[in-house]
C-alpha cells in the first residue's frame, strides 16, 4: 500500500522516532509499504517519520532498477572522524529542492534487518550520505537544517507557494 509522504514544513517531520521493540508482522508490513511508497515517489530512501509513523525504521535502494531494497530497523550510526565532502541532496518531503550538504563520506551502521536479525556494515559514498540523511529524519532533522538561515527561508517560501498553488 502506498503511504502519504509528509511535506515540509509539516511539524510532524520534527518528531523524534521511537525504537522498535519487536520486529513483527506490523513492522514488516510497514517496511513493505515504505518500499512501495519509496519506489512510487520515486526516491532512493525513506524514513518512517516521513510517512507519519514515528518508529526507527528506514529503507534505501540505490539500484537503478529498484532491485535491492535495504531495510534498517533501529539504525545506529558510527561516523569516523573524516573529512566532509559536499554532495547534492534532495528529499521526498521537500519536493523539487536540491542543495549541496557537506557530510562525512563513510559510516558504520548497526541495525536490525527485515527479520529482526542484527547486522553491522560499513558504507561510503552515496550509501553513507543516504544513511545519514534518513537517520536525521528519525531524529527530527531535515537536510535543509545544514543550510544557511537565508537558504532555509527561501526554500520554505518556495515550498509554501507550491503548496498553495497545488491546493487552489
Amino acid at each position: 500500500m502506498t503511504l502519504s509522504i509528509l511535506e515540509f514544513p509539516d511539524p510532524r517531520l520534527r518528531t523524534v522516532a521511537e525504537p522498535v521493540t519487536s520486529v513483527d508482522d506490523s513492522i514488516r508490513r510497514l517496511v513493505d509499504d515504505m518500499i512501495e511508497t519509496m519506489y512510487e515517489a520515486p526516491g532512493i530512501g525513506l524514513a518512517a517519520t516521513q510517512v507519519n509513523v514515528h518508529r526507527r525504521v528506514l529503507v534505501i535502494d540505490l539500484s537503478e532498477d529498484q532491485s535491492n531494497p535495504r531495510v534498517f530497523i533501529n539504525p545506529e550510526l558510527e561516523i569516523p572522524e573524516s573529512e566532509k565532502e559536499p554532495m547534492q541532496e534532495g528529499c521526498l518531503s521537500i519536493p523539487g529542492v536540491y542543495e549541496d550538504v557537506s557530510r562525512p563520506q563513510s559510516v558504520r551502521v548497526r541495525a536490525l534487518d527485515y527479520h529482526g536479525e542484527p547486522f553491522e556494515e560499513e558504507h561510503s559514498g552515496l550509501m553513507a550520505v543516504c544513511l545519514q540523511h534518513e537517520v536525521d529524519h528519525l531524529n527530527g532533522k531535515l537536510f535543509i537544517d545544514y543550510l544557511s538561515q537565508l537558504k532555509r527561508s527561501r526554500i520554505r517560501r518556495r515550498v509554501e507557494k507550491q503548496q498553495r498553488q497545488k491546493a487552489s
